[in-house]
């Protein structure tokens, strides 16, 4: 089994379990992986930070600030292709589930924007107590993935559940994470397009939205992860893809926007539409600035392509096309209607009614609506977990089109 070139953060808490980690990590190592450790305070009562160095290569890390240097929790986890805490304790879990940021464990979890796999270890008791069930389902609803305790003999002497994973499991877990599940989508071409686009009036003003990018560009990466060969659409924004699998044109205007996808959709199999494209620009550009002379100005417009007609229009049956509806009323009869018009497979409704979905907003609250009728209301979550339930119904839409 191979993890070749994936870069695994591995994070160690204070578990009698932690003293099979660098076992745990030398396999790593030999399938190929690239591995850091982090420990707590706790675990290193239990394993040296020397030996998990050793096989790792790396330093371990176990403070944000060890009085030289910053340890630079962002870029931890801005870097892993994966970060794995194992073995998880009770405490750690417990701060998991409330956002609690005490150490450099907690913080590069906290920073991670890559998949997290959380392998608990406690003795059976403390595994079976209610808050530990409660933290347990609470990190699983936060996007991350349980690597499930095994039975046997614990460190009390008894013999149940609580045990943590084998190595030689966890490292088999990841591989076919990686084998599978991000592959998915291998060989795939997508098209996603992202953030406001910018209407100039003069050289110094502009007719723009509120959009930060951040809807489309977790999409753009959640369809990297499966393994999609994905072009980034990106109108004026500070927001960036982090996965490598993503290619970014940048634009500024709808027209901009309109043809650069225009001449993209012709080669992908998906295309994704959440950018925020203004529906009119100044009929007239200034050459200059308009200086002010009365107490109003008067702008004519004129309308701006319609990116998703326009690739409805072209579209293929091999192909999958996915809109989004920003409404303020009646939502889902205008979500339908423009599923309809626009010849889409899925529209993606969000309500500026809803409290923390929206514009600049890391959290979504969406409804997926498909060309078959369905509609489907998740709750609010983060722009990263929305995306990665978009990118699900797509490989379902997919999958039923295969099928038929």
């Amino acid at each position: 089994m191979s993890l070749q070139g994936k870069r695994i953060v591995l994070a160690v808490t204070g578990s009698i379990a932690a003293y099979k980690t660098p076992q745990f990590v030398r396999q790593l190592v030999k399938a190929g992986a690239d591995v850091k450790v982090l420990v707590t305070v706790a675990a290193t009562q239990f394993v040296s930070a020397l030996s998990l160095a050793a096989v790792s290569k790396h330093a371990v890390l176990a403070n944000v600030n060890d009085g030289a240097t910053w340890n630079n929790h962002v870029e931890l986890g801005l870097w892993a292709d994966a970060m794995l805490i194992a073995p998880c304790s009770a405490n750690t879990l417990g701060k998991l589930a409330n956002g609690l940021c005490d150490n450099l464990v907690c913080a590069v979890y906290l920073s991670a924007r890559c998949p997290v796999f959380i392998a608990p270890a406690m003795d059976e008791d403390m595994w079976l107590h209610p808050s530990t069930q409660l933290n347990i389902s609470k990190v699983k609803g936060f996007g991350n993935h349980i690597i499930p305790v095994a039975h046997g003999e614990l460190a009390s002497g008894l013999v149940g559940e609580g045990r943590m994973a084998e190595p030689e499991d966890m490292v088999a877990h990841l591989a076919m994470f990686f084998s599978v599940e991000n592959n998915s989508l291998k060989g795939v071409k997508a098209l996603v397009t992202a953030g406001p686009t910018y209407e100039r009036i003069d050289p110094v003003r502009f007719i723009g939205n509120f959009s930060s990018g951040k809807m489309g560009i977790a999409i753009a990466d959640a369809l990297a992860e499966k393994g999609a060969a994905v072009t980034l659409v990106l109108g004026p924004s500070h927001e960036r893809a982090h996965h490598s699998g993503v290619r970014t044109i940048a634009v500024e205007s709808a027209q901009e926007m309109y043809a650069a996808c225009i001449e993209e959709f012709k080669s992908v199999q998906i295309a994704v539409l959440a950018a925020a494209v203004a529906d009119y620009r100044p009929a007239v550009r200034a050459d200059e600035k308009i200086k002010k002379k009365d107490n109003e100005l008067t702008l004519a417009l004129a309308k701006t392509d319609d990116i998703l007609a326009g690739l409805g229009k072209i579209k293929q049956s091999w192909q999958t096309l996915v809109g989004f509806a920003l409404e303020t009323n009646n939502e889902l009869e205008h979500a339908t209607g423009k599923l309809t018009a626009k010849n889409a497979d899925m529209v993606v409704l969000n309500s500026l009614r809803d409290e923390g979905a929206g514009f600049g907003h890391d959290t979504n609250k969406i409804t997926l609506l498909t060309g078959d009728g369905r509609h489907k209301t998740l709750p609010l979550m983060s722009k990263k977990d929305a995306a990665a339930s978009i990118v699900d119904q797509i490989l379902e839409l997919r999958h039923a089109e295969n099928i038929a």
